[in-house]
């Protein structure tokens, strides 16, 4: 709007002024048509499509000067190389010609070789008088142009003749006269030829025949080896690359840990763009990095916790807060390391509280009494009876606490998530709380019956409806939950348990199954199997991280080395994280002498944690269900919510009947068998078994019957 308005001036009187305009005000960015011919020459540059993309990129104008100047060095050898392979093939093809190969070799086929003899040993002897009347004829010419022209003529003869053998003898399988030993290349010389590369995907079976790759980035040295990025054929997948990831290893000769292969997300990427990184050397053959939170004064648990390092020397953090962890390995492999070293971020954060179950009672975790708020080490049916105790605590709390939002305003807390400013508040009381349970299973294997609200359970059962409970409300609130386990098999951690965990990381185990427990169902199809880890290389495990990390927020999984940190180091900080405690005032519990028993409401809590506990408290018992129908109920246990198809051969394996009157049985109950995909340590292969879910339906169905019959 434009126009005069009367405004007042020393007190009554009016006065005009100028115009007053009303408009938004709208920023179009930098005027680029003002910007000096360089400013607008190199905009052109980087967005022209008709300039290579290898002339964009400093880095990548460096890396090629660098590989034509390795090229021009290693030409004259490559030459002479070439010249010599191509006097072979030329000497196989005159040797095949002198001696008759194909008439000989027809005859042969024909079984008249004894009638061709005759004509085959008179076309050799011509052949012969041919070959010899060419080098006569051949060396005089030579001596003539000598003669007339001198030894210009001789060098210029020599040059092409060496350019001929040069190109006869190139390196390339299937040239004429050539048959290749090995199915394809198999150095590293892809960083110069990317042909060769090409030839490594055909050779996997990633690409067809007839298929190629797209170069994106050529070849770049990364660290201590070498990276680049290419785009597959139309409708070829990165998945199905990093599934196969082995087989492409295979084809470049390298050990699969020196290869880690990421399909390239985001507005960069699509389903069909694959980055490698190709290492030089074993990167997990080298001595371990020490963690580095011994060089910190202190550390903000809101901070993801230094974890370790990938194949590519990248720091991996780890995030903890709002997820949880479970770890998994077999005796030996660094498990415990791994669990302490996302304790000792917390550890050296003073306003975070801590509870240490260690249920391996030995000195592994005795250092973090000085800083715990609860702490027990114990593998005896008291010390499961505790950290149930616990648990109810947890419970409780986290249920005191979102009470306790609901009356906060919109500027403390924005939503129904505890905020940094909140979980340092001393008012508030919600501070960033960790839960470490080291060898989980023992006591969610304890067999001790507890009561609750007047219903029969055993005590594993019921810590394990307990830390689902917090691992599936708790990180809102604040609570961290890492699980530490020598025995990830699906009867040691309930399946609706692992589904709630975040973060997974797992070392070395047995089988691609016992790997498929920690990191998740089929990821050894994906190829993350954590059984394929060398025993050579401790607290190299496979991590699968629930947020972002320094490999990106899009990786689904990768391959780290977790940091080294011995018990003294470990004790260090410990030590350092008392001190912190000890300035702040905010050392309580068990480190700080008060280890109180804390004051429970199971009535409350079994109201919490609702269905999950009563279908605890009441299984249905196996013995309900007629047989064979029953054993495979029993075998399954928590797989019967975790799992999709299994084999029949398993189960007839695993409860050892007569597969012919098992079969008859279970089609009688209602389960009839199907034929399913699976991956087995032999490959991907196709057997008869059942579904799951067709199980539960006929367990649910004859369940139903024998209720309706009472």
């Amino acid at each position: 709007m434009n126009g005069s308005l009367p405004v007042p001036a020393g007190g009554r009187e009016l006065v005009d002024v100028s115009p007053v305009l009303d408009g938004e005000l709208v920023d179009y960015g930098p005027n680029v048509r003002r910007g000096s011919w360089r400013q607008r020459f190199t905009s052109w540059w980087r967005r022209s499509p008709r300039v290579p993309a290898v002339l964009k990129s400093r880095r990548l104008v460096v890396q090629a000067v660098r590989d034509l100047v390795v090229w021009l060095l290693r030409s004259p050898w490559r030459f002479v190389g070439a010249v010599v392979r191509g006097l072979v093939v030329a000497a196989r093809w005159w040797r095949q010609w002198v001696r008759v190969s194909d008439y000989r070799e027809a005859a042969e086929q024909s079984e008249k070789l004894a009638d061709k003899f005759t004509d085959i040993r008179a076309l050799t002897l011509f052949r012969w008088k041919v070959t010899a009347a060419v080098v006569g004829g051949s060396a005089v010419t030579l001596a003539v142009l000598d003669l007339i022209y001198g030894n210009r003529a001789l060098w210029i003869i020599g040059a092409v003749v060496s350019v001929g053998l040069a190109v006869l003898g190139r390196r390339k399988d299937g040239s004429p006269g050539r048959k290749p030993v090995l199915a394809g290349p198999r150095t590293l010389t892809w960083t110069m030829d990317p042909q060769v590369l090409v030839d490594a995907f055909r050779d996997a079976k990633l690409i067809g025949k007839d298929e190629s790759l797209r170069l994106v980035e050529r070849a770049t040295r990364v660290g201590d080896g070498w990276a680049i990025t290419v785009d597959l054929p139309a409708t070829r997948k990165a998945g199905d690359v990093i599934k196969n990831r082995e087989a492409l290893a295979s084809a470049l000769a390298v050990d699969e840990v020196q290869l880690i292969v990421e399909r390239v997300r985001g507005n960069g990427g699509h389903a069909g763009r694959v980055s490698m990184w190709v290492a030089d050397v074993d990167p997990y053959a080298s001595p371990p990095v020490r963690t580095p939170l011994l060089g910190v004064a202190r550390w903000d648990a809101w901070r993801p916790a230094p974890f370790g390092r990938d194949a590519r020397d990248r720091r991996i953090d780890l995030p903890l807060v709002w997820t949880s962890l479970l770890v998994g390995a077999i005796p030996r492999q660094g498990k415990t390391f791994a669990a302490r070293l996302a304790a000792a971020g917390l550890i050296l954060d003073p306003h975070t509280r801590l509870y240490v179950a260690d249920f391996k009672s030995g000195k592994d975790w005795y250092a973090a009494a000085q800083v715990a708020h609860r702490f027990m080490s114990g593998d005896e049916s008291e010390h499961v009876l505790t950290l149930v105790d616990w648990l109810v605590e947890l419970v409780s709390e986290v249920q005191g606490r979102y009470r306790r939002m609901q009356d906060l305003d919109d500027l403390v807390c924005p939503e129904s998530k505890i905020t940094p400013d909140m979980s340092r508040d001393p008012v508030l009381d919600m501070p960033i709380t960790a839960i470490f349970i080291d060898e989980v299973q023992v006591p969610l294997e304890n067999r001790t019956p507890v009561e609750v609200e007047g219903k029969k359970l055993t005590a594993g059962e019921y810590v394990g409806e307990l830390l689902t409970w917090l691992a599936r409300k708790g990180p809102a609130a604040g609570i961290v939950l890492v699980l530490a386990t020598q025995r990830p098999d699906s009867k040691t951690i309930p399946s609706n348990l692992r589904a709630v965990l975040g973060s997974r990381f797992a070392l070395r185990v047995m089988d691609w199954r016992d790997s498929n427990i920690v990191l998740g169902e089929q990821m050894n199809t994906r190829g993350y199997d954590s059984s394929r880890l060398l025993a050579s290389h401790k607290g190299v495990g496979i991590l699968r991280p629930d947020g972002e990390t320094e490999a990106g927020a899009d990786v689904l999984a990768m391959t780290v080395r977790t940091f080294y940190m011995p018990n003294e180091d470990w004790r260090t900080i410990c030590q350092q994280g008392r001190a912190l405690r000890e300035a702040e005032r905010t050392l309580t519990g068990y480190a700080a002498g008060q280890d109180t028993r804390p004051v429970l409401d199971h009535a409350a809590v079994a109201k919490a944690i609702g269905e999950g506990t009563s279908a605890a408290i009441e299984p249905s018992a196996p013995e309900e269900l007629p047989e064979p129908l029953a054993s495979v109920v029993d075998y399954l246990s928590d797989e019967l919510n975790g799992r999709e198809f299994v084999p029949t051969a398993e189960l007839v394996d695993a409860l050892g009947v007569e597969p012919t009157t098992f079969g008859r049985q279970m089609g009688d109950l209602g389960c009839r068998p199907t034929r399913e995909r699976i991956t087995t340590d032999d490959g991907v292969r196709q057997v008869r078994g059942y579904l799951v879910a067709n199980i539960r339906t006929a367990a649910k169905t004859s369940r139903s019957a024998a209720t309706d019959s009472h």
